[in-house]
């Protein structure tokens, strides 16, 4: 005689196996978020003690009068106010958008010149990536600084080349004139970065879209401004971005070159060398956390313009703009 088990029993049977697999699949789950934490644990550490702390630090220090040797003192909105009536914080926020509003361009259409020549070389196209990309790898080290203050400074090279062609400036260095120019040419000699990218992205255009544009006759420019550039659009806004955000923390490059002081009359006074100079050559750490602020809110509102204006002319393949 065979016993069958009566659908009450089955119905318990079947609750117990569902409880237990759920149960195994919530210790799974569980475990394999400790493991996720677990790798993630020394950026988190890091990111909280180096970068979040120290930001809350500042921010709380930009409404305090500070001068790192007595404890802070609550002044309120008084580094902030103060901010726009010194008339150094001016100049140097103007000479700060100059370099980078005009630098920027620049060295974007050099990046992008130099990577469509390189983009049609054959052999050898290896070997001048690697040395249009070399001054990238420097960056704006001390020693960059050095060189290229010695070659712009009066009886420099630059200087000896220019009196050979008849033209006497008496360096770059000391000319209120041409330090401008002069780090705006160091921060474009550096393009290789972007180029790169910029390689990366022409290298992914279809190729039958230039068969097309040469069988109906396009030139050379018609085909750059309706197939690279919308095709490219999308890596130009995130090269466009990059290079905004590092042009606005420029800083070694222009104290080495000024000597720390943003001369000569102060056509070399950055942002980043007011600040530096404000909270540790003046001690006033609390209007230089000030300072701080309002261009990390400046740069949030410059990336939010780019963002909005990205609508009208980045195209995405596939999607619409």
């Amino acid at each position: 005689m065979t016993l069958h088990p009566s659908p009450t029993v089955l119905n318990v049977d079947r609750r117990v196996l569902t409880r237990r697999s759920s149960i195994t699949r919530r210790r799974s789950f569980a475990y394999s978020n400790r493991a996720g934490y677990a790798f993630l644990a020394p950026w988190l550490i890091g990111f909280f003690v180096l970068t979040a702390g120290p930001m809350i630090a500042s921010l709380y220090l930009s409404f305090t009068n500070y001068n790192l040797f007595a404890a802070p003192k609550w002044i309120g909105i008084a580094n902030y106010e103060a901010l726009f009536q010194d008339p150094r914080f001016l100049q140097a926020a103007q000479v700060t958008l100059i370099y980078v509003f005009v630098g920027t361009p620049i060295k974007l259409a050099a990046a992008l010149a130099v990577a469509m020549l390189l983009n049609r070389i054959g052999s050898g196209g290896g070997f001048y990536r690697s040395a249009f990309y070399a001054p990238s790898l420097i960056g704006a080290s001390v020693s960059i600084a050095i060189v290229w203050r010695a070659l712009f400074s009066a009886g420099g090279p630059i200087d000896s080349i220019l009196q050979f062609f008849g033209i006497d400036i008496g360096g770059w260095v000391g000319n209120p004139d041409l330090t401008m120019p002069m780090l705006i040419m160091l921060g474009v000699w550096q393009f290789g970065a972007p180029m790169v990218i910029f390689l990366a992205g022409l290298k992914q255009i279809p190729h039958e879209l230039y068969e097309a544009a040469d069988l109906d006759g396009a030139g050379r420019w018609r085909t750059f401004t309706s197939i690279t550039l919308p095709m490219l659009s999308p890596v130009l806004f995130f090269n466009l971005l990059l290079e905004t955000v590092n042009a606005f923390q420029v800083f070694a490059s222009v104290y080495i070159i000024s000597g720390g002081t943003g001369g000569p009359a102060g056509s070399s006074m950055f942002y980043t060398l007011l600040l530096y100079l404000k909270g540790f050559t003046e001690f006033k750490m609390g209007y230089a956390s000030a300072m701080a602020w309002v261009l990390l809110v400046f740069i949030g509102f410059i990336t939010l313009i780019y963002f909005r204006s990205s609508r009208s002319w980045v195209f995405y393949s596939g999607g619409d703009r």
